[in-house]
């Protein structure tokens, strides 16, 4: 049976199964426990959804540890097994090993907290790396979307539309969920929103987060070629977007130039983007509810903000 215990004594494994070192993941279980308790302790219902009748804590154990259910729900994050699978790794049934799962992400979604989030008097004003600075000096996030493969839903809805038609993305040729992910250029998760069918534009998807709108004048934001348009939306601020050529239109090479040296700054999201990709539950083709992918998300992109403080990317860009 895997354990904290067991596990942290091989620092390689506990890093390949986990995601992060066991330094690391010590910090995390220091905020983990008050967090938890705190949220437990509001809630009115116990498991199976029976009205609670006395204080969380009460009552029987649980069989694990709350660091060996922490360690059991990030283990499900990276290498993303099924539920059979995980409670044979902590010796649980299959029910009880996805309960344990389920409560831990609740917790690490509340934990998660994203600078946009915040309104802007409290929000720190969002600068670029030196790098970045001297080529943009206004830039304030890049902004990206990411796509992970679902199963083809089945049914109708109550229209008597196919359910399945929303969510076929016509880039990935596949059903797909999407969320925008907005980077500072140092590569920290700036925000991140809600998980949509996978037909949903980019330019369709900023326009509904209204994310603009939080930007300060003297603020701006890079983008890639799936935005083109969104500068008609904001005249006024400052959006960095790739030329795009049209028909009987062609780039010229100083526009091409202009493209490379965007793209060379832009790159950060995609690094980001590769470390969620770590986590196997946003690599894999999702196979659970779709209305609990966007909790998913949130907590790996908090995870990986938390191991970005700590081992930041390479800047890129710079001379």
């Amino acid at each position: 049976m895997i354990t904290y215990k067991k596990l942290s004594q091989r620092p390689a494994a506990f890093q390949s199964l986990t995601g992060m070192s066991v330094p690391a993941f010590d910090r995390l279980f220091e905020a983990f426990v008050p967090a938890h308790f705190q949220r437990l302790s509001k809630t009115p219902t116990k498991r199976g959804g029976q009205p609670r009748k006395r204080a969380y804590g009460c009552g029987r154990q649980h069989r694990h540890s709350l660091k060996d259910r922490l360690v059991m729900a990030l283990v499900w994050l990276r290498i993303y097994p099924t539920y059979e699978v995980l409670g044979f790794f902590f010796s649980l049934a299959k029910p009880n090993a996805r309960f344990n799962v389920e409560e831990v992400l609740d917790t690490l979604a509340e934990m998660t907290e994203f600078a946009l989030e915040r309104p802007t008097k409290e929000r720190k004003k969002l600068r670029s790396t030196k790098a970045v600075m001297e080529a943009f000096p206004e830039v304030a996030f890049i902004l990206d979307a990411k796509e992970q493969r679902i199963r083809r839903p089945s049914g109708v809805d109550q229209e008597g539309n196919s359910l399945q038609k929303p969510y076929f993305s016509g880039k990935k040729k596949a059903h797909t969920l999407k969320n925008q992910v907005v980077v500072a250029p140092d590569g920290f998760i700036e925000a991140l929103s809600e998980s949509v069918p996978g037909s949903t534009h980019d330019l369709t998807l900023l326009r509904e987060t209204k994310l603009l709108e939080k930007l300060e004048p003297d603020e701006g934001s890079m983008f890639d070629k799936g935005y083109d348009g969104i500068a008609h939306d904001f005249p006024d601020l400052l959006l960095y977007l790739p030329y795009k050529a049209r028909r009987n239109r062609p780039l010229t090479e100083v526009e091409h130039e202009y493209n490379r040296e965007l793209s060379s700054y832009r790159i950060v999201v995609e690094h980001t983007n590769a470390q969620l990709q770590k986590y196997q539950a946003l690599a894999q083709m999702y196979r659970h509810d779709r209305q609990k992918h966007s909790r998913t998300v949130r907590v790996a992109a908090g995870l990986v903000n938390r191991q970005l403080q700590t081992s930041p990317l390479v800047c890129y860009g710079a001379e």
